[in-house]
């Protein structure tokens, strides 16, 4: 009988463990991206007023209290008055943002809401984990006044359980082949900070433009910033180290991380333009005006080369307090090299097999270099080749193949392979789109993501730092084309990486972005409706002896209008309900997504004879 007893009251205990672990129930009701971990509703929700006050307790807090302040501030005649816990006892309607005595499983960047009439609490271990649960709070803010229509603030009385799965939450934008201005980079920090996002990855080098003043070399910017157009005009611009230094204070109050990227050996030709000398063959080089791979690299074989790419690391150190410096490392083309009397004579002394090898040697030079200085060194898959440098951090972009080689061999890894991560191929029919640069990435696929592959032993899976979104900007070359590439593809990945892998799904996901549609075109923002492509299955019934084909669009529930003539189609046409029975005469499916009795973005065709 004691044995049972025991058994039972450790049955009772792990019962009440899971049910406190499962306290929450996700919600939809709510349409927050990302999914917050848990919701559950409470009986009473708050109101602000002019009375309302924002009280802090603990370290570093006071700029999310601010960043409070300023968000009911913008969407309100109401500005709250900041005080420390120290200041007041009352604890009347008050948003209450606290570290102090808050002992969690959640870790520094995960949160606690617990809102009633009287006032609102957010605990956390961290300033992050408060910061996060602002951005909670703005968007129900948003959200609640978008679909209440009225101008009242009001948090919805809930409580509220949330940390991310990934440390590693990234966005990238490349600013060497187009430039984008100071105010344009806090833009797409705010977007980043709104959707939880934590890295801001900042490609500033590259063949086709300079984009980093370094004062040690001026040319670096003079010469290497600006080309000549197929159109004779000249284009071009840079950020200057104190314009480097707004941007990064911009960011850290956003709680984001920005990492520098110097590319390098390759992508370096508009360095080279300025410093011929730090090239195999030393002859004056210009700035490409195209895209593509160029054969002109850093020599290796020149000890200046280092030299040169150290001092423009120390001006770089300077500016970017986060612990990497990413320096490329891709697409390095070994003709030069092969070619170069330095670098073959390096290749004897250091008894190196191949160019590859020599670029091992390069890129753990450079490694070492960077963690005297305290720095750890991450770069794109290719550092692999020839052998991966000590402690490097892998960013694998040719498939999860490097990532995963990277983590077996013990080192950290974050995932951005083209399949899922590149948000600058096409997200639709090439018809209804502005020139990209080719593939495909439709909204499903990244929200279908999975960073960590089945394929890793647990203690490998741990070195998958996250994933990161990648915005490469050869053909875009305006900021509302960047907005209309990276949204809502961004929202799929920060839902990927903030939230809980068992509480994602893909239709909560649609009802929530049709909020978000709304708020963007509240705030003017211009977006992809690539949701509106039409997709046609066909399939063959062998019990019926027919055809059919299934329509379907990744936009929620929508109104598809079809004919079966080949005929544009109408809100008179076929409504699509279910999948259709074809025949050989119905050659030419043509199918539309219509709303308030008007075409959305453009029609689909499916031609049954060339199936």
């Amino acid at each position: 009988m004691k044995r049972i007893n025991q058994l039972l009251l450790a049955f009772l205990f792990l019962f009440l463990f899971v049910s406190c672990k499962n306290e929450f129930n996700p919600s939809t009701e709510y349409s927050l991206i990302p999914l917050p971990y848990s919701v559950r509703e409470d009986a009473m929700s708050f109101e602000l007023n002019n009375d309302t006050r924002i009280i802090f307790s603990g370290d570093d807090l006071e700029n999310s209290s601010e960043i409070l302040q300023k968000y009911i501030h913008n969407l309100s005649e109401i500005k709250p008055v900041i005080l420390s816990q120290s200041e007041t006892k009352d604890l009347n309607n008050v948003i209450l943002l606290s570290t102090v005595g808050f002992e969690d499983r959640l870790g520094k960047e995960g949160y606690r809401i617990i809102v009633d009439k009287d006032k609102v609490i957010i605990k956390s271990n961290d300033s992050d984990g408060i910061f996060y649960a602002v951005q909670t709070l703005y968007q129900l803010f948003e959200l609640e006044q978008l679909n209440a229509n009225q101008n009242t603030l009001i948090i919805p009385a809930i409580r509220l359980w949330d940390e991310p799965r990934f440390s590693y939450r990234g966005m990238h934008l490349d600013v060497g082949r187009h430039f984008f201005d100071v105010e344009f980079i806090k833009h797409y920090l705010d977007l980043m900070a709104y959707y939880k996002f934590n890295t801001f990855h900042w490609h500033l080098t590259e063949d086709q433009g300079w984009r980093i003043e370094i004062k040690k070399y001026p040319k670096l910017t003079e010469v290497g910033a600006w080309r000549t157009e197929a159109d004779g005009s000249r284009y071009g611009g840079f950020y200057t180290q104190e314009e480097i230094k707004e941007i990064v204070a911009y960011a850290k109050n956003l709680h984001i991380t920005v990492i520098p990227e110097i590319e390098m050996p390759g992508h370096s030709r508009a360095a080279l333009a300025a410093y011929p000398e730090f090239s195999c063959t030393e002859k004056a080089l210009d700035v490409p005006n195209n895209w593509g791979v160029f054969e002109d690299i850093y020599c290796a074989g020149n000890d200046k080369t280092f030299e040169f790419i150290e001092d423009v690391l120390d001006e770089v150190i300077a500016l970017f307090p986060g612990q990497y410096i990413h320096i490329g490392g891709d697409e390095a083309p070994k003709a030069r090299w092969k070619e170069c009397a330095k670098c073959q004579a390096l290749m004897h002394k250091e008894a190196l097999e191949n160019e590859h090898e020599l670029q091992s040697y390069f890129i753990k030079r450079i490694n070492k270099y960077l963690t005297s200085k305290g720095k750890k060194l991450m770069g794109w898959d290719e550092i692999l080749e020839g052998g991966l440098a000590e402690n490097a951090t892998v960013m694998s972009w040719r498939g999860m193949e490097g990532g995963i080689a990277a983590a077996r061999q013990g080192n950290q890894v974050v995932m951005t392979p083209t399949s899922h991560c590149y948000f600058d191929y096409y997200q639709a029919d090439r018809a209804f789109e502005p020139k990209a640069i080719g593939g495909y990435l439709p909204l499903k696929r990244v929200y279908d993501f999975e960073p960590v592959p089945e394929d890793l032993f647990t203690e490998q899976k741990s070195l998958i730092l996250g994933a990161q979104g990648n915005v490469w900007t050869e053909y875009m070359h305006t900021p509302d084309h960047i907005e209309y590439m990276i949204l809502p593809r961004m929202l799929a990945l920060s839902e990927v990486l903030w939230g809980s892998k068992k509480n994602n799904n893909w239709e909560s996901f649609q009802v929530r972005l049709q909020d978000h549609f709304k708020l963007f075109d509240n705030k003017g923002f211009r977006y992809s409706k690539g949701t509106y492509r039409i997709n046609f299955e066909m399939k063959f019934d062998s019990v019926k002896n027919q055809n059919f084909v299934n329509i379907s669009s990744e936009q929620y529930q929508p109104k598809i209008f079809y004919s079966l003539n080949g005929s544009k189609p109408d809100t008179s046409s076929y409504l699509y309900k279910s999948a259709i029975t074809v025949s050989a005469e119905d050659s030419i499916i043509r199918a539309g997504i219509f709303e308030n009795g008007k075409l959305i973005h453009g029609l689909s065709t499916f031609d049954l004879g060339n199936e």
